[in-house]
């Protein structure tokens, strides 16, 4: 067995043993590919039928799965993140990627709780469709740039950008209103709604609203 197949076998086995252990095998899971595990999706190959149609939340009794797209790279990342209390490595890996600045390609971890954050609102909006990231990991080069722009940008001179601990997103379809009201009401960590660029922002930082 390639080193390939046994990572994704020992992924296979912990994610089957919460779903379906009885109907769940091997061949079966592997078969799913990327879609379920997450992956890095060339724009060229994004299927419509995968962002459009995501219904997000928990796969059994403790897998759970995020879905969203980088609005400046196309790249997109569909897939189970965390299993029961444990985080897939393997998927962080790809998340970072997606989740990179994508003005320096300097790549970060994200903080998993931004995951979980995103995870409850999604399943709060009721909604199928992907998030949209405006930006997530934000190296202090390109913070610095942003901040110079205007004034009254918005961009903290410490931002938690700066530490994989923030994420600005919108929903296409969505109201973004009520994404921020969804966020602030989870008390997990800052909430931001930017009504002229239509995002919203959230991080892992102290409960706060603006």
């Amino acid at each position: 067995m390639s080193y390939e197949e046994n990572k994704n076998h020992f992924i296979s086995k912990a994610v089957c043993q919460i779903t379906d252990e009885k109907s769940c095998d091997r061949r079966s899971f592997l078969g799913l590919g990327a879609a379920t595990l997450g992956g890095v999706v060339i724009p060229s190959l994004l299927s419509p039928a995968l962002a459009g149609n995501f219904k997000g939340g928990i796969i059994g009794n403790g897998a759970k799965r995020v879905a969203f797209r980088n609005t400046h790279t196309g790249e997109s990342f569909s897939g189970v993140y965390r299993v029961g209390h444990k985080y897939l490595p393997d998927a962080f890996k790809q998340i970072n990627i997606v989740l990179r600045d994508f003005r320096t390609n300097e790549v970060h971890p994200i903080d998993p709780n931004v995951l979980d954050i995103m995870f409850m609102v999604h399943r709060m909006t009721g909604q199928q469709r992907p998030f949209d990231i405006i930006s997530g990991f934000r190296s202090s080069k390109t913070n610095n740039m942003l901040r110079g722009r205007s004034k009254n940008s918005g961009v903290a001179k410490k931002s938690l950008h700066m530490e994989g601990r923030a994420i600005d997103l919108r929903m296409d379809g969505f109201s973004s209103e009520r994404i921020r009201d969804i966020a602030i009401s989870l008390k997990a960590g800052g909430v931001g709604y930017y009504s002229k660029s239509n995002f919203v922002h959230m991080d892992t930082g102290d409960v706060r609203a603006w």
